[in-house]
């Protein structure tokens, strides 16, 4: 299955304090002139010529619960509505804005996607487990998406609070480290996802 990341929505508003993101629209937070009245955006045409000239930047996010002595119980998986109507699993994953600082585009994602009562635990300066590139032309990596190149920086990030889904995510479902490697959900996952869990995984010494 093709992956395919999240797209944020050109009429969000930022001076709200709030950080709606349905992940929906087409805009793109690269460039000076945009969408809906908002300079960072570009339009649909934009966004296409970006895509077919530039790297787009990513953060993606695997969100744990830890036990009392700092290891991995449970793994959080997403059950997402994509915009042609599939059901797939997936993990945290969104554009990083221009002028964004990553850690801040993570937790935006992070709340898009767990809500606001998730509470992730952020470090001042988040260090990615891995990079993941996704190329339009299959079998270049791990990691394939159609519509563009995407170089994306992936972490493991433990939650404390209580997680009700937004947006597109429909549900969060949480699985033992095992259940969330194996090759059942695997299957189920948008294209290369399920490696970044397993990656995921072994950084932090829960694949066993």
């Amino acid at each position: 299955m093709a992956v395919r990341t999240p797209d944020p929505d050109p009429n969000e508003r930022d001076d709200d304090g709030g950080s709606q993101d349905p992940l929906r629209g087409l805009g793109s937070s690269l460039g000076r002139s945009g969408a809906a009245g908002n300079p960072a955006w570009l339009s649909d045409v934009e966004l296409t010529e970006a895509r077919r000239r530039l790297p787009m930047l990513y953060v993606e996010a695997v969100p744990v619960r830890l036990d009392g002595m700092g290891a991995v119980i449970d793994v959080g998986i997403l059950l997402r509505a994509t915009p042609v109507g599939e059901i797939t699993r997936t993990i945290v994953s969104g554009r990083v804005r221009y002028g964004e600082t990553v850690r801040d585009a993570l937790f935006r994602h992070l709340e898009n996607d767990l809500g606001p009562m998730a509470f992730p635990l952020l470090p001042p300066q988040p260090a990615p487990f891995t990079v993941a590139e996704y190329f339009p032309i299959p079998g270049v990596s791990a990691f394939h998406d159609d519509r563009q190149h995407a170089v994306s920086l992936a972490f493991v990030v433990p939650v404390t609070g209580t997680c009700e889904p937004r947006q597109d995510a429909l549900e969060v479902t949480w699985m033992s480290p095992e259940e969330a490697c194996s090759e059942s959900l695997a299957a189920e996952m948008e294209g290369g996802r399920s490696t970044l869990v397993r990656l995921a995984l072994a950084s932090v010494g829960a694949l066993r």
